[in-house]
């Protein structure tokens, strides 16, 4: 397969009409409020967390054709060629969720892109612990739940960047993947939001009717979990190092590394063994 050059690729606009019609027409998708496409911005997560305490925002969606200024795990940078990738943010309330219960909104958003890639891209898309999204073992999408302030209930914004139609030459760090590199069958961005924004309104959905229940949300995540079974190396806050085989992800979501629950770090696959 010949490397496709920047010059090559084309990178049409998300069909905001399009989306704004599905949200109305498509019962599942009814779910989200409002959708905004914006052609440029610092970042979703923080535009959707400034409008936190205005009345109506709950279940909305911002997209930017750029960003440039978006933060990852630990404030890294998340910067996007124009409309190369997905750069979106939803903010949801969550009433009446157990505060200790918080943490499983990015890792069930993992599982909705997870499921959105493998179904409409048809890519082998599996996660990372706790919410990085691979292909090929190669990072192809990020997520960053953020709490903002909102009258006295919880509300999230969680963002979701997913690598599009990068080239080799645009990919950030070595580590990471495009759809367009992975051989994608769908490339069309206004499909895959649309597919994200399906899978994200059903999951949440039967979360919340659940009652905050986490049993299905857990079994969901493992079985999509490329870390577990892997030989990781985790850096843990604080600067300690832990190596060994990732044993599972616990009821809480943490990852388990011999005889050790890691709720936070950064982690790499070293061998993995699926």
């Amino acid at each position: 397969m010949q490397t496709p050059s920047v010059d090559s690729v084309q990178r049409p606009p998300l069909d905001v009409e399009r989306l704004r019609r599905a949200l109305a027409e498509t019962p599942e998708l009814s779910f989200f409020s409002q959708l905004e496409v914006v052609e440029s911005t610092g970042s979703t997560n923080a535009d959707l967390i400034a409008r936190a305490g205005e009345p109506g925002i709950d279940q909305s969606v911002l997209l930017a054709e750029a960003q440039e200024a978006g933060r990852g795990r630990h404030a890294r940078a998340w910067v996007s060629p124009p409309r190369a990738q997905i750069s979106m943010s939803v903010l949801v309330r969550l009433r009446g969720i157990a505060p200790e219960v918080l943490g499983w909104l990015p890792l069930l958003t993992g599982v909705v892109v997870v499921d959105a890639l493998r179904a409409t891209a048809g890519v082998d898309a599996n996660l990372k612990w706790p919410n990085d999204v691979l292909i090929g073992g190669r990072k192809v999408s990020g997520i960053l739940a953020e709490v903002a302030t909102g009258g006295g209930e919880p509300v999230v914004v969680v963002g979701v960047g997913i690598n599009v139609s990068l080239t080799e030459t645009e990919l950030p760090v070595p580590h990471a993947t495009s759809l367009l590199l992975a051989g994608a069958a769908e490339l069309d961005r206004t499909v895959l939001v649309r597919s994200l924004l399906t899978e994200f309104a059903r999951r949440f959905a039967d979360w919340r009717a659940a009652g905050w229940d986490t049993t299905g949300l857990i079994e969901a995540y493992r079985a999509r979990c490329a870390t577990i079974g892997a030989e990781v190396r985790a850096e843990l806050p604080g600067g300690e190092v832990l190596t060994g085989v990732a044993a599972g992800i616990d009821d809480h979501g943490r990852l388990v590394i011999g005889d050790r629950a890691v709720s936070a770090g950064d982690v790499t696959h070293l061998r993995a063994e699926y």
